[in-house]
């Protein structure tokens, strides 16, 4: 598509004066997929004038504002300026960093996601009350609260809209993931699982693990998302989010919404995952033979948990060089995904201090997170991955270990028992793998 040819002056008389024309220039020869065309956009700082370029494309049916299609990074500073005509235009930042900072993501995954959610976040705007925002900029301020933890008054503040509006992009963003990507975060089936478990078996030896479960929170406090005064009571209170992960640490169930104060297992006897697994619903494959033994399909979690058929637990007190040991460092080691995605989740600015919002708002924050956490992953994108173990001991301080005797000494736990015997002479103390850089010894 052509469009008319503009060109673009632009001056400065006092340092609280600044005047922005923005033309438009021909391009023929695009074949760009979302019809981008560049954008010049000016901007006057105290006492100059400081220039820089975004882009802008025209629809038939209203003005939007899209990200150019270019693989580099984008290269103008990271900051929101408003048109004359009120509709604000995102510019980019020159830095990759300092972009992957503001919104934990690589400009093209950006550019990407906001495509493939732009039908979803432009439909629903309040009714009566249409905001005029381009996708782009709703998922920038969406985006922006989630990455930095931003009250909505600095929202509202750093992109010229009201707080009501910074508000609403925010929740909108959250409820189109929660409600429309969730399948996002999915238990795999069929052979995806048995590419998950042939992972953790090149990892540590031990066969049929399906995926590591692990427990933290979330606390949260009551008010309503703006700054508290001092003569403000606030109300703390916790959520507990269970998460099952794989080798790579991409989330493949998440059971979030349960109050905090539940230890581990009673969170997971409260979950749907617990109910689906003992109905045969999930983890039913064939079982592997180990030293005759018949091991189904399980998962590993901490001491918090109880040892069950299906859930493979550490063993207690064990000796030096025995086989319960090898198997509690492989065990450690087949861990350390679980602790790398949690660590990830609470390095989401708003996830990382208590949330102020109402319960079930920080609950779909975590979503969120959590579905964007998947993303990345899935685009390759390292943004908001932590990689460093130390990093993992800000989960300890949230996990919650209850001892469940209602399993204790029965049969259940007996015949669990066996299969992490057997399991135990597979296990290799210190494999060789892509986490080998970190000693066994380390994760305790």
């Amino acid at each position: 598509m052509n469009s008319q040819k503009l060109s673009a002056l632009l001056s400065s008389l006092t340092s609280q004066l600044f005047l922005l024309i923005l033309l438009l220039f021909p391009d023929s020869n695009s074949s760009e997929k979302y019809n981008l065309f560049p954008l010049i956009s000016h901007f006057l700082a105290s006492q100059q004038v400081a220039t820089s370029v975004s882009f802008l494309s025209i629809s038939r049916k209203r003005k939007r504002t899209l990200f150019s299609e270019q693989d580099s990074e984008p290269a103008h500073e990271d900051r929101f300026s408003k048109l004359e005509d009120g509709i604000l235009q995102l510019s980019l930042t020159q830095s990759p960093d300092s972009f992957k900072n503001s919104f934990k993501m690589k400009y093209s995954t950006f550019r990407w996601l906001s495509g493939l959610l732009e039908p979803l976040l432009d439909c629903r705007d309040p009714v009566g009350s249409p905001l005029n925002l381009s996708p782009d900029v709703r998922l920038g301020i969406g985006l922006f609260r989630l990455v930095t933890g931003s009250d909505y008054a600095e929202l509202a503040n750093r992109f010229g809209v009201a707080e009501s509006v910074t508000r609403f992009c925010v929740r909108q963003l959250c409820r189109v993931l929660c409600t429309n990507f969730r399948f996002w975060v999915a238990f795999p089936s069929g052979e995806e699982v048995n590419s998950i478990s042939e992972s953790f078996e090149e990892l540590t030896g031990l066969p049929n693990c399906c995926g590591v479960i692990d427990c933290t929170r979330f606390k949260i406090v009551k008010n309503n998302g703006s700054k508290p005064c001092k003569d403000d009571k606030l109300i703390e209170e916790s959520v507990a989010v269970q998460l099952v992960v794989d080798s790579s640490s991409r989330i493949l169930s998440i059971v979030a919404g349960i109050r905090g104060d539940k230890g581990d297992s009673r969170v997971l006897k409260s979950s749907t995952l617990y109910k689906d697994i003992e109905e045969k619903k999930l983890l039913n494959s064939s079982p592997v033979f180990v030293n005759g033994v018949a091991v189904d399909q399980y998962l590993i979690g901490d001491g918090g948990y109880p040892l069950l058929p299906w859930l493979m637990v550490p063993f207690v007190d064990t000796k030096p060089g025995s086989i319960e040991e090898n198997f509690n460092l492989a065990h450690a080691m087949m861990r350390i995904p679980a602790l790398k995605t949690i660590a990830s989740l609470k390095n989401w600015g708003v996830l990382s201090r208590p949330i102020q919002e109402e319960f079930k708002t920080a609950v779909a924050f975590i979503g969120a997170c959590s579905i964007l956490h998947n993303v990345l992953l899935m685009r390759d994108d390292d943004s908001g991955l932590c990689e460093e173990l130390r990093d993992y001991s800000l989960h300890d301080q949230s996990s919650q270990y209850y001892s469940d005797n209602s399993l204790e000494e029965n049969l259940i736990e007996k015949s669990a028992s066996v299969i992490r015997t057997a399991l135990a002479t597979k296990a290799r103390s210190c494999p060789d793998s892509s986490f080998g850089r970190d000693s066994c010894s380390s994760v305790q």
